[in-house]
């Protein structure tokens, strides 16, 4: 028979994404642990959940701890559990992952338990995602969870990332990817308004393909029940005023 296990860990891990107007480049924030058992490796933030809070509300308050910023809970959104026992060799850990949406991309500290902290850009080609970093260079994976955690060595390299946040990462994606054409959450990373320039180059983004295969005028006809215009413009350079859109 099973061991019953009467009090498992359970962690709030957060996949946090913004947006960097000035790259115009998807990021993803992680931080560089300065503990075991994963010491210097990168990872999502993440929290216990505390007995007097929910996990909506423990998502966050990481934000407002890590980052300092005070978010609706409209700019969050539960993802899914990761429960496989191969997630840790010792105590048995359940991660509940969120996804939040941040409308600014602030300078970052690395704060108590790690050493490093980044706003890392997540790129596509052919429909392959990677993190790319100065210290790294992570393809994410494509095989199915379980697949994921039978290849799963944390003590392989340098290079993976903590516990199965690639594989967090990798789900965060494929949801947004599947609500782009009716719920794209993620557009919220843009700010309260944004241009069709800047909403077709996330799009492209997470659906593997370049910007210029977008075309602006059917992307508005075909996403008009999404977004509306403000009527107001904004002028970037020397070029005409884009118009500004809302999601509805």
């Amino acid at each position: 028979m099973s061991e019953i296990i009467s009090r498992p860990i359970v962690t709030v891990t957060n996949v946090i994404w913004s947006y960097n107007f000035t790259t115009e480049e998807v990021v993803v924030l992680l931080a560089k642990k300065s503990d075991e058992p994963f010491k210097h490796f990168w990872s999502l933030p993440e929290t216990f959940l505390r007995s007097t809070e929910d996990a909506n509300s423990a998502a966050l308050r990481l934000i407002s701890d890590k980052i300092g910023i005070q978010l609706d809970s409209f700019h969050t959104e539960q993802l899914a559990t990761f429960s496989s026992v191969l997630r840790t060799k010792s105590d048995r850990q359940l991660a509940l992952a969120y996804m939040s949406f941040l409308p600014k991309m602030p300078d970052l500290t690395p704060g108590v338990g790690a050493v490093n902290v980044a706003w890392v850009p997540v790129k596509s080609l052919h429909s392959r995602f990677y993190l790319v970093h100065p210290e790294f260079s992570i393809k994410l994976p494509t095989a199915s969870p379980d697949i994921f955690y039978q290849n799963l060595t944390v003590n392989s390299n340098q290079s993976q990332l903590a516990f199965d946040h690639e594989l967090i990462i990798q789900t965060a994606i494929t949801r947004v990817r599947n609500k782009l054409d009716y719920a794209p959450s993620i557009l919220r990373i843009l700010g309260d308004t944004f241009t069709l320039k800047n909403a077709r180059k996330i799009y492209a983004n997470f659906l593997g393909i370049s910007e210029l295969a977008i075309d602006n005028s059917n992307f508005r006809k075909t996403h008009d029940h999404l977004f509306s215009e403000t009527g107001a413009v904004t002028t970037v350079g020397k070029g005409r005023p884009a118009k500004l859109y809302q999601l509805k």
